[in-house]
């Protein structure tokens, strides 16, 4: 069930049923030559979308814009401040928990994300705390990545070449899902430089054309239909067992 598509009142039905939400979390950012700007709020899109169609979920709005600052030397990259980032998630939560919901799953697929993810999760948990209060509800953040096979698969799949940005475990997926936005490219060297990654003129002269250790010309559809599949399924359980988590008196 996706909430954008349902109205008031179906949310109202579902909520008698079911106080969990998944919410899909990315960022718009370069993937390098022949990534899909797109591709990190498109990853957990994809596979929360996929995981709906098996299982009695609901899937909320994807949250589109992240914590990408370090992109922003490439054009087309929109980021948000971390303070920002962090408030807007806060709202997202307050809004989701005002309507009863008590499980709410954040579906990363942008590893940038992550501390903010953690820091406004640690903001809205203290409004509780500091006023000696139950929130009333529980967040969980999962990196598609993360879920239970896939980091293994991706493994399998790409042995070389993975790599940290741009990676050809993420282009598999959008040209599993969207193959009418497929690019190509020649890639020189075929696997790009590794290094740290800090503010965006150093990071566009560190990696030029934008990937970071990758080879994404190892990307095909095939590989990622399987690693949707995988991904989608371990969602549902994780999911589930988060659903089935028992809170303390």
């Amino acid at each position: 069930m996706l909430l954008h598509l349902s109205t008031w009142a179906e949310i109202e039905q579902f909520l008698e049923r079911s106080r969990s939400i998944v919410v899909p979390i990315g960022s718009n950012e370069q993937h390098g030559p022949t990534g899909l700007l797109g591709t990190d709020w498109l990853c957990p899109e994809i596979i929360a979308h996929e995981a709906e169609k098996s299982a009695d979920i609901l899937i909320a709005p994807t949250f589109n814009i992240g914590m990408a600052q370090h992109h922003l030397a490439f054009p087309g990259t929109i980021s948000l401040r971390p303070s920002t980032f962090i408030a807007a998630i806060g709202d997202w939560i307050r809004s989701l928990a005002g309507h009863g919901f008590e499980k709410i799953l954040f579906l990363n697929g942008h590893g940038g994300n992550v501390a903010s993810i953690d820091a406004a999760f640690s903001e809205v948990y203290a409004e509780a705390s500091f006023a000696k209060r139950r929130s009333g509800f529980a967040l969980k953040l999962c990196n598609w990545w993360d879920l239970p096979g896939v980091t293994e698969l991706a493994r399998e799949q790409f042995p070389t070449g993975h790599g940290a940005h741009a990676t050809p475990s993420e282009i598999a997926v959008t040209q599993w899902a969207l193959p009418h936005a497929r690019k190509s490219a020649e890639y020189s060297p075929q696997i790009a430089p590794s290094g740290p990654i800090r503010e965006a003129l150093e990071f566009r002269g560190r990696f030029p054309d934008g990937r970071v250790g990758s080879d994404p010309n190892q990307a095909t559809p095939e590989k990622g239909e399987a690693l949707v599949r995988l991904a989608a399924k371990s969602l549902v359980q994780e999911l589930d067992a988060f659903t089935r988590e028992s809170v303390p008196a």
